[in-house]
């Protein structure tokens, strides 16, 4: 695997690990009425890498699940990211 490969990996276990927290961290806020994670930013955690991260969260902490947008655009990054990681797979980056 190349540097690049290397670096892209550590990216996407890192922004799939802070998805997963954010849908966390958002469930545990709204069963406290505290401030609130933004909309905006749980999707975009998805749709920059950390969809399968935001997927897993979302189900695993029921939040999130009656939005039909999340479920599409986090189910839509994650079959993208598997697309590129395939394609990374066989180009050999």
């Amino acid at each position: 695997m190349s540097e690049l490969g290397k670096l892209l990996t550590v990216y996407l276990v890192f922004m799939n690990i802070a998805s997963f927290v954010m849908y966390g961290m958002d469930k545990y806020k709204a069963k406290k009425q505290a401030w609130r994670i933004p909309e905006n930013a749980l999707l975009m955690s998805a749709v920059c890498g950390g969809a399968y991260g935001a997927y897993l969260g979302m189900n695993f902490f029921h939040h999130k699940t009656k939005h039909v947008y999340f479920r599409v655009i986090n189910l839509a990054g994650v079959i993208i990211w598997t697309g590129l990681l395939i394609w990374m797979l066989f180009s050999r980056i």
